[in-house]
């Protein structure tokens, strides 16, 4: 019998070969071949003191969450405990950046040391944004007294634009997940990682101010060795909060900041969704022990999952949602016209005694594509028959019913099957299908699902493949549907979550993830009237600075993200800095921003699942305007 407290995923890891694993795109997310351990989330209660004498690693989180670091060994021995709720591996995180090229004027202005006079889309995008009426008018709002947290890609933490006046650091704490602090020599002050915590290494102000203050790059560069290899944290943080200097200015310029660089030791990693609860946890964390609000954004999400709020990320961030004076803004990501996600349905609404009716589901897989799964999540009350087909025509009939882990090869291509089943948290059931090749590549052409219903109620389904960044372009389904593609983890109820819109034309930006208003949809938050996203903000060529000294145009809504998430610090400052409103946190602060939002040209009915309730306009989210 399969470990009900075991998610599904790591239930059929568990039961695959480790040679087998290393070729899957999720199976080995978390594992650590070395001293073949597994990183877990797991959901707990009462007193995990025990687990260190087993040589277990323990770092708790908020609201009765941990990451354990467990032999494979103990994984059934752990989640057997009855302190033990629910046990869930990593996932992948992916920034949400759309590499549209630039044109020959932006990459002009990008290579230039300073802003082009003629034309500035950042504040383009706040005017829009009706930020300018209360940051260069009364209020005179700038953040001040609110921390802007950036969980990325790191900070290039001796830019301008992250310093006061003085040329001290406005950056109170820097973690950098990827630093080993017990690999690199201690110049100056002991490094450790965070309290609590056992990867990275932490910065505090002093330390910043000190390496700023050196006499060499270089030589700072020894004092507080972490760089933002990648630029995105940098262009995120510049947006929401970057100082100004040179003729350019953030949102919330004047807000102090709290930076997590996300990410594992391993340079070869991706993010794991692990190191952003850590790393969410020490925000929070730290806000509360400075005692100030705070606006915390994330640009990055996946795809695997039923989108509908129940994993135990998405949970988590509920969770940490209602700590503290605290607002997580999240990105709706980048899928929205990645053809990665197709629904349908195999059978009438309220055809419970109709048999026959049958569906299909294509995908095409591009040629040399070296790894590759299929989430199918459907309703439990229904009942299918499932048959997948190769693209030379070989077909397997999935077992009616079943529930586990299935093998079998088609055309040189080894397909894993996990049946699942309902989880404590959610309704849906999971079909997996993990597609390893033989030899060096899946099987390309058109792989067929059909979709045959037996009985049940709704007959609908959603299929979901890897987010576009790990796959090829040709790979992807013939009919896909844009409508609930936003990324993990926005669809958590009570983050903030932000589309992407042009606003140069007024126009919805059709990678953006898309949301829950579908009226069919019976799994997730839809069915009791919620709206994802939230709203949306500008997120197409947006001037940010660089890891150069300059600026960059950048586009995605990791990007249309951070003008929420200083637009938020904004109303906190107003609202509990200036003590006009000390309960302005929280779902509070959404209620305002959705309220304030405008109608977008095209959107004629509102809320929708492109924008939710309109694009940003802070000047109209406070009341007194």
């Amino acid at each position: 019998m399969e470990n009900q407290k075991l998610e599904n995923l790591l239930n059929l890891a568990l039961e695959t070969p480790e040679a087998l694993r290393e070729k899957s795109l999720n199976l080995n997310v978390g594992y650590e071949a070395a001293s073949r351990t597994w990183e877990l989330i797991v959901k707990y209660n009462g007193n995990l003191s025990a687990l260190a004498a087993m040589g277990i690693g323990v770092e708790e989180l908020l609201a009765g969450y941990a990451v354990l670091t467990v032999p494979e060994e103990f994984v059934d021995e752990v989640a057997g405990l009855p302190e033990i709720e629910y046990v869930e591996k990593p996932k992948r995180l992916f920034f949400a950046v759309d590499n549209l090229p630039m044109d020959e004027l932006s990459a002009d202005r990008a290579l230039a040391g300073g802003i082009s006079a003629d034309y500035n889309s950042m504040e383009q995008a706040k005017e829009a944004s009706c930020i300018l009426p209360v940051t260069v008018r009364e209020p005179y709002l700038n953040g001040e007294g609110v921390i802007v947290g950036i969980i990325d890609s790191g900070i290039d933490y001796t830019n301008r634009h992250f310093r006061n006046a003085d040329g001290s650091s406005r950056i109170l704490y820097l973690w950098d997940q990827t630093l080993s602090w017990e690999e690199v020599p201690a110049r100056g002050a002991e490094r450790r990682p965070p309290d609590g915590f056992l990867l990275g290494t932490e910065f505090d102000k002093a330390q910043i101010d000190a390496a700023l203050a050196a006499d060499s790059p270089a030589e700072g560069f020894l004092l507080v060795p972490s760089r933002d290899v990648s630029g995105h944290g940098t262009a995120v943080a510049g947006i929401a909060a970057g100082s100004g200097v040179g003729g350019y200015e953030g949102v919330a310029s004047e807000s102090y900041l709290i930076v997590v660089k996300l990410g594992a030791v391993d340079p070869n990693s991706f993010p794991r969704t692990t190191e952003l609860m850590r790393a969410v946890t020490y925000v929070v964390k730290k806000a509360q022990l400075l005692g100030l609000p705070l606006a915390l954004n994330l640009s990055f999400g996946n795809t695997y999952g039923a989108h509908n709020g129940s994993s135990l990320v998405e949970r988590f961030l509920d969770n940490a949602s209602e700590v503290g004076r605290t607002v997580i803004c999240v990105g709706s990501g980048n899928e929205g016209a990645a053809a990665g996600h197709l629904q349908g349905n195999a059978g009438p609404a309220g055809s419970r005694l109709l048999t026959g009716a049958d569906s299909y589901a294509e995908l095409a897989v591009a040629a040399y594509e070296t790894a590759l799964n299929v989430q199918l999540w459907k309703n439990y009350a229904d009942s299918y028959r499932i048959t997948l087909r190769s693209p030379g025509g070989e077909e397997v009939l999935l077992p009616e019913g079943g529930f586990g882990k299935l093998s079998f090869v088609m055309e040189q291509t080894v397909i894993l099957v996990y049946m699942g089943e309902p989880t404590p948290y959610s309704v849906a059931q999971e079909i997996y299908f993990d597609f390893i090749p033989q030899r060096e590549y899946i099987a390309s052409g058109v792989w067929t699902f059909r979709i045959e219903f037996v009985s049940g109620v709704t007959g609908q389904y959603y299929f979901y493949l890897p987010s576009a960044g790990v796959r090829n372009a040709g790979t992807r389904f013939f009919s896909p549907s844009p409508q609930v593609t936003l990324t993990i983890p926005s669809t958590a109820q009570k983050v903030v979550t932000v589309a992407a819109y042009d606003s140069v034309y007024e126009a919805y930006a059709d990678f953006s993830g898309r949301g829950y208003m579908y009226p069919e949809r019976t799994m997730g938050p839809a069915a009791s009237g919620a709206v994802k996203p939230d709203l949306a903000a500008p997120g197409v060529n947006i001037l940010a600075p660089d890891t150069f000294g300059g600026y960059g145009y950048f586009t995605g809504t990791s990007f249309a993200t951070p003008f929420v998430t200083g637009a938020a610090a904004l109303l906190m400052q107003w609202g509990i800095g200036r003590e006009n409103d000390l309960f302005l946190y929280g779902e509070k602060v959404k209620a305002y921003l959705r309220r304030g939002a405008r109608a977008l040209r095209g959107e004629s009915e509102l809320p929708n699942e492109r924008v939710g309730f309109g694009a940003l306009c802070l000047a109209e989210s406070l009341p007194v305007l």
